[in-house]
């Protein structure tokens, strides 16, 4: 190695975490719920990220009452798949693991904290997920739940 010699950057070996996201997917009328975020520019399925402690399911009902003021019926609620892709606005190699559940609400479903409106999506609205949500969409669609 010469003295010019720079060393190897290792913040591109670095692999980051990733995100760790419990969801639901309420379905109604061949259309999936969605929510946008205040200050947010695309629709989110309801949920979030697992707090320390806490299961997966336990996170989906948190997050489903926290965003759209609904819990899910207990004996509904069953794990649906979960998606592994690129995180909406991270850093590229940045994952998400979202984890989908669905289940019958105990309530309409209204939006709650950050949470400014609830938008009721087929598969024609692709155009206004991030990728995570993208893909539970196409995956509703191609099991014949929504549209």
């Amino acid at each position: 190695m010469t003295s010019d010699a720079t060393p190897t950057d290792t913040t591109r070996l670095t692999t980051l975490p990733d995100i760790i996201v419990a969801a639901v997917a309420i379905i109604r009328d061949r259309r999936v719920l969605m929510v946008t975020a205040r200050g947010r520019d695309v629709v989110f399925m309801p949920g979030g990220k697992v707090d320390a402690g806490e299961t997966l399911v336990e996170a989906a009902q948190r997050e489903s009452r926290e965003e759209i003021s609904v819990g899910l019926e207990p004996h509904t609620v069953r794990e649906a798949f979960t998606v592994v892709t690129q995180a909406h606005g991270e850093p590229e190699g940045r994952m998400v693991r979202m984890t989908m559940f669905t289940g019958v609400p105990d309530a309409e479903p209204r939006p709650a904290a950050e949470v400014s409106a609830l938008h009721w999506i087929s598969s024609a609205e692709l155009h206004r997920c991030p990728p995570a949500g993208a893909e539970v969409v196409r995956r509703l669609a191609a099991s014949g739940l929504i549209d």
